[in-house]
């Protein structure tokens, strides 16, 4: 019933008035955005594309999006590090060798084999290296966490939610006969949504992006200046064609070199360290073995 002078529903049939309309969410705009729908996934991309380049959403949205579409498809084995590549501690080594690893890859997680590299026994924390500087008899074994394993065909959307509920960083990937195929992290698995994600190599100031280890050799960023590491290592790498160090090496190679790759380009071997979003975050660089005489020129 509603006041004939008001128009106004009367408060006796307040309970019968319709709700108010759900907001909508960002499916739902999104799906109203390329409506009428795409018929294939690369038309949901192409419409996304053509949003952006009508200002209708931002470029860090449409690629967020993309990151999503794309994941859908995607599987553990097709972010992992390879098995060959994995930086990985022996259970039978001194506090010694197992910090200088630490040091010199700079992760904060490492699966921990026995025996043979194929045995992952657990995963140690970098930081819980601490505990064996001030308590040397301490035995590692107590130090390690139970390390989770995944199979190669797993969903990363999966694998992604497991990661949430589960509070774990970081899941050794086995292949269909049960052996070790590489390791994933849950930072491989976002960086295919939101891109590169900074993490502890990444110089936050700006600097030189060159810095000496604890072994003598240098840490080089991927997007040096050809010229700063022609400065630093008293080389004549040359800079016409490419300006950064990574541009270089790629075209070297051919391609862009995999986590754990060495390439020699003039006098230097450039041995990655890091790759993030399809390119070398940093390098490991040390002078290039001398080459061995061959028998027959003597």
């Amino acid at each position: 019933m509603s006041d004939p002078h008001s128009g106004r529903p009367q408060r006796g049939g307040d309970r019968h008035a319709a709700p108010p309309a759900p907001r909508r969410t960002l499916l739902q705009k999104l799906i109203e955005l390329v409506a009428p729908g795409p018929d294939s996934r690369d038309e949901l991309i192409e419409s996304l594309a053509d949003a952006e380049q009508k200002e209708l959403i931002a470029p860090e949205s449409r690629m967020m999006l993309e990151g999503v579409i794309r994941m859908a498809d995607m599987t553990a084995g097709d972010v992992m590090v390879p098995a060959g590549r994995m930086d990985q501690l022996d259970i039978a080594s001194d506090y010694d060798e197992l910090l200088h690893v630490v040091i010199d890859t700079g992760h904060s997680r490492f699966p921990v084999y026995e025996g043979g590299r194929e045995n992952v026994i657990g995963i140690l924390m970098a930081k819980d290296l601490l505990k064996l500087q001030r308590s040397p008899d301490l035995n590692l074994r107590t130090l390690l966490r139970p390390a989770v394993f995944v199979p190669e065909s797993k969903g990363l959307n999966e694998l992604l939610r497991d990661f949430r509920s589960n509070r774990n960083h970081l899941a050794i990937v086995i292949d269909e006969f049960g052996s070790t195929a590489g390791l994933i992290t849950i930072e491989d698995v976002l960086e295919e949504i939101v891109g590169e994600i900074e993490d502890e190599f990444d110089d936050k100031d700006g600097e030189s992006g060159i810095y000496t280890l604890a072994d003598g050799s240098q840490r080089v960023a991927g997007d040096v200046d050809i010229a700063a590491v022609n400065e630093a290592f008293a080389t004549m790498l040359p800079h016409d064609e490419f300006e950064s160090i990574g541009g270089l090496v790629a075209h070297e190679l051919g391609r862009v070199p995999r986590r754990g790759e060495a390439v020699i380009v003039g006098e230097l071997m450039f041995s990655v360290m890091l790759t993030r979003g399809g390119a070398v975050r940093w390098f490991k660089v040390t002078r290039a073995p001398e080459p061995v005489p061959d028998g027959d020129g003597i």
